[in-house]
């Protein structure tokens, strides 16, 4: 989806989360055109790469092939499924490529609705929310908070936000980023690919589709 229509699309979810919670609409949808490749590989209706802590045993789970950048190569017990462990020169960590469970929804509302209450509900994002509507500033905090595992994760998200309000419509310039520079460098092709790169999900019956990777710890 080009990133015009992914905005038009969804920023009406992103100003129902910001009017409940203060998070800025910028900083939800860069989140959410990252971890779902601009909404062409929101398996699930996930948009956020949330983890599911109960393993698939409610039924609101997927298992998801997914990249992790972990500091050593023997944390292969954390993952239900090691495709493989591979050093990264350079983010200086270890690549696993894994296997995991995430949360799906019924509808990319649902989706978004879970991403606000997520940040609410986890003491650890507290000092994101104290920033919430610096969509810069909370993305951050929510970078250094451990959402993801990939060292980048803020950089890019950062050039994401940018580029987002570049497409806002013209009506709705006022959702300007303090500080921001006129200056756009897009994310490198590397740093995307970990994201949004074509992977597989490992579906029950034995099918195998095209989902996203990313580098996520959110739980």
């Amino acid at each position: 989806m080009l990133p015009k229509n992914f905005v038009s699309s969804y920023l009406p979810f992103a100003q129902e989360a910001q009017a409940a919670t203060r998070i800025s609409a910028l900083a939800i949808l860069a989140q959410a055109a990252l971890e779902s490749g601009w909404g062409d590989r929101a398996v699930g209706n996930m948009f956020f790469g949330i983890k599911d802590t109960d393993k698939g045993k409610t039924g609101k789970g997927q298992l998801l092939v997914t990249t992790e950048y972990l500091k050593t190569p023997n944390q292969r017990n954390l993952f239900p499924e090691v495709i493989s462990v591979t050093w990264n020169e350079r983010r200086n960590r270890w690549k696993y490529v894994v296997k995991d469970w995430f949360r799906k929804y019924d509808t990319p509302a649902g989706s978004f609705k879970d991403h606000a209450q997520f940040f609410i509900l986890n003491p650890r994002y507290a000092v994101a929310m104290a920033n919430a509507s610096d969509p810069i500033r909370f993305l951050q905090e929510v970078a250094k908070a451990g959402y993801a595992t990939a060292p980048d994760y803020a950089k890019v998200l950062t050039q994401l936000v940018k580029m987002i309000q570049r497409n806002l419509p013209s009506d709705l310039e006022s959702f300007g980023i303090p500080g921001a520079v006129d200056l756009f460098e897009m994310p490198s092709e590397e740093d995307l690919w970990d994201y949004m790169g074509h992977q597989l999900l490992a579906t029950g019956d034995g099918v195998e589709q095209e989902t996203p990777s990313g580098a996520e710890n959110r739980e």
